[in-house]
Parts: C-alpha cells; sequence; structure tokens
C-alpha cells in the first residue's frame, strides 16, 4: 500500500449495512493523494467482515482490524488510530458520509498550513431517505484560524458560536497525543485544548462529513448520539471547564477571582442552552418530569424564558402530575385499575398516562364500580372527595390527591 497522506478511521460492531454504505460512499473517492481506511471491528458477529473483505476486492485501501473481543467503543477507535499511518487523520461514524470534495479541500488547507494541527468544520444533519441536508449542527461566518496557544480567543468563539468540535481533520502528530481517555469532560473539548497546545487550529465555513439522521438502512431508528444530547450536559460544562483550566495552565487565562466568575458564567449558559435542546427531546418522549428538572436548571442559569420552551412551562405542572401518577401506580404490582373521578376526558387522559409509562394491564376508568378496591387506584380532585373512597376501602396509599402530584411543580 502506497504511503498514504490521509487515514480515515471508521470503528465499527454489528452494522454491516451501514458500514457498507459508508464504503461504497468511500469507493468514489478520486483524490489527488494517497489514503487509508482503518476499520477496526468490535469482534462483530455479523457480515462485517464478508462486507469489507467484499470492498477490499474491489480495490480500496482498507486495514482491517478485527479484535478478538469486543472493547468498547473508546478502545476500538483507539485501536484504528494506532494502526493509522497517514500524514491527517479523520474519524468517521461507521453510518454517515463524508462529502468527498470537500476532503481534497481541507487536506490542501492542511498541507498550505502546516502550523495548524486540527481542521474543524460544522457538519449536515443528513435525511438519507429523502436525500437532504435538513441542517448544519452549528455555523461558521467566514473560515477562521486561531493561533497556536490563543485559549481566550478560542473560548469565545464556542460560546459566541455554541460550537462543538466534533468533525475534524487532525495532522496525525497531533493526534497521538491529544487523544485520551475522557469521564467526566466532553471529549471534544478536551481534545481541542490539546490540539490548540500543539498547534494552530481551524474552524471552517463549509461542511466535510454528514451525520446520517434517517437512514435506508432502517428509517424509523434512532439517531445515534441521540442519548448524548439528552442526558450529557454535564460533560459539556465539564469539557468547557476542563479547555478553560488547560489555557489558565499554559498561562494564556486569567484565574482570578472576577475572571473565574465570568467563565462559570458562561459554561453555565452554554451548558443551558444544550440543555434546551434536551427538553424538547424529552417532550417527545412524552417524559415531563425530565423535562421538568432541566427547566428548573436552565431557569438558574438565566434561560427560563428560551424561546425554545415555548408554551411548554404552562403545560409542565398537569403534564409533570400525570407522569408522576403513571409512576406511581405502575410501581405496585397489585394494582389493575385507576379511576379517574371528576375527569371529563377520560379516553384522552388515559392516552397520555400510557404515552408516559403506565403499565399496559392497569385499565383507566370513570369509576371504579365493582373494582376491588385493594387493587384500584384513585385521581381524587380534592380532599373531600378522597377520603369518599378511602370510606369505601381504598387504601390511601393508592388515593392520589391531585395537588400532591402538582403541589411541588412550580414554574
Amino acid at each position: 500500500m502506497t504511503q498514504p497522506k490521509l487515514s480515515i478511521c471508521i470503528p465499527t460492531y454489528n452494522r454491516a449495512p451501514y458500514l457498507e454504505k459508508a464504503l461504497a460512499c468511500l469507493a468514489q473517492a478520486q483524490w489527488p493523494f494517497a489514503h487509508e481506511i482503518v476499520i477496526s471491528d468490535n469482534a462483530s458477529t455479523d457480515s462485517t467482515a464478508e462486507v469489507v473483505e467484499r470492498f477490499i476486492a474491489q480495490g480500496l485501501p482498507i486495514r482491517y482490524l478485527r479484535c478478538p473481543v469486543n472493547a468498547g467503543p473508546g478502545p476500538n477507535l483507539t485501536n484504528a488510530i494506532r494502526h493509522a499511518q497517514g500524514d491527517y487523520m479523520i474519524y468517521q461514524g461507521d453510518d454517515d458520509l463524508l462529502i468527498l470534495p470537500r476532503i481534497a479541500e481541507v487536506v490542501a488547507f492542511l498541507d498550505a498550513n502546516p502550523d495548524v494541527s486540527a481542521a474543524h468544520a460544522p457538519w449536515y444533519l443528513h435525511d438519507e431517505v429523502n436525500r437532504v441536508d435538513t441542517r448544519k449542527f452549528y455555523e461558521v461566518a467566514e473560515d477562521t484560524k486561531f493561533a497556536q496557544g490563543d485559549f481566550l480567543s478560542v473560548f469565545e468563539f464556542l460560546f459566541q458560536g455554541h460550537v462543538f468540535p466534533e468533525i475534524a481533520i487532525y495532522r496525525m502528530d497531533a493526534v497521538r497525543s491529544a487523544f485520551v481517555p475522557s469521564h467526566f469532560c466532553f471529549w471534544p473539548f478536551v481534545y481541542l485544548a490539546h490540539f490548540l497546545d500543539a498547534g494552530a487550529v481551524a474552524f471552517l465555513k463549509e461542511p466535510f462529513y454528514r451525520s446520517v439522521t434517517a437512514s435506508t438502512v432502517a428509517p424509523e431508528r434512532a439517531q445515534a448520539g441521540m442519548d448524548d444530547v439528552m442526558s450529557s450536559w454535564d460533560l459539556y460544562r465539564g469539557g468547557l471547564e476542563y479547555f478553560l483550566h488547560f489555557g489558565a495552565a499554559r498561562g494564556q487565562l486569567s484565574m482570578g477571582e472576577e475572571a473565574r466568575a465570568i467563565y462559570a458564567k458562561m459554561c453555565q449558559i452554554f451548558t443551558a442552552l444544550r440543555m434546551s435542546v434536551a427538553v424538547r427531546l424529552w417532550v417527545a418522549r412524552h417524559d415531563y418530569v425530565r423535562a421538568y428538572e432541566l427547566y428548573t436548571r436552565m431557569v438558574i442559569a438565566g434561560q427560563g424564558e428560551h424561546p425554545s420552551l415555548g408554551d411548554l412551562k404552562d403545560r409542565l405542572p398537569v403534564m409533570v402530575g400525570l407522569q408522576r401518577l403513571a409512576y406511581a401506580v405502575s410501581a405496585v404490582p397489585e394494582i389493575t385499575h385507576l379511576v379517574l373521578s371528576d375527569t371529563q376526558d377520560v379516553a384522552h387522559i388515559a392516552e397520555l398516562l400510557t404515552s408516559m409509562g403506565l403499565r399496559d394491564n392497569v385499565e383507566v376508568v370513570a369509576d371504579g364500580g365493582s373494582a376491588d378496591p385493594s387493587t384500584t387506584a384513585v385521581l381524587a380532585s380534592s380532599a373531600e372527595r378522597a377520603d369518599e373512597f378511602i370510606e369505601r376501602g381504598h387504601p390511601r396509599g393508592f388515593v392520589f390527591l391531585e395537588q400532591e402530584l402538582l403541589g411541588n411543580v412550580v414554574v
């Protein structure tokens, strides 16, 4: 194999149909430089090996590494990187696509800027089913280059543009020390600190990567990484704090009391804005309890009126109360019926409760009728109504007051 200029590192596990589409895209590359595709297979049990062998037979410059056991995603990527031999390296998800002409342009940019250790760019969220790029993950107004060690300017750039430095083509000399395990800090900010310490970094305007959100392989699948978006906001804050610490340790950022207060507020706002995205996603999953918890944190960060919340604040108390009811009823195995006293649209509320996790074998009714009180929960609109059901033999712990469910949901 000719000495490659670019190594495309693809960790994979049991995703042969996705990998096949990614390799089919790479098979169309006509770059003016040699490249290699380094695939690290985490002991897949599907047809991954057969897919790879078929593309090797077609002439793709693939270096195929098969791990003896599944060691997890981090070691799998590390394995690919440690075997890569290119001057530059890019990570590619096995279900994502590269924009081939742009890759050649970014490699040319790195050739012309030997001081740049990493060239970042926003990426497209791509609907493969409808063959359309839906949006960029973030925006860059113009190609921007930051000098080595300019931590303050880069931090302000990240904050102002709400930038996530996840996609880049890296200079391999810097990769080997920059890519380290990261647990409590979001890895792109950690790596960015390391790359900025090693050299200049660039943020380019035009994407060279497509993150596939709707795949023709499985149109209904959840997008990879969605769970991170919904739950990793504290990692984002941790990553920014890591970045700031690194800059301060290198003497590039002030750590005086006033400066630290400003940095802390900026990290808090950045994190709250990511929470606003998570709120929408949790609401889409009918999990209003989690959405409410995030809302409370957004308020403290000064983002309680963020446009993304819309009319959600008005609906939160009732929806959180209903979900708390669904949770409590579902937690008691013997409950088979739920009475919604003084509720007009029982069918609609029953549908909401089911979407929020109410057990399928709990029947929601307007009146308990002949149902056994010992297996029937009740939602009562007032203390007086609750007493009526208790007098009829319903256990107090099975009788839920609206005020008990709603009283501590404050917006």
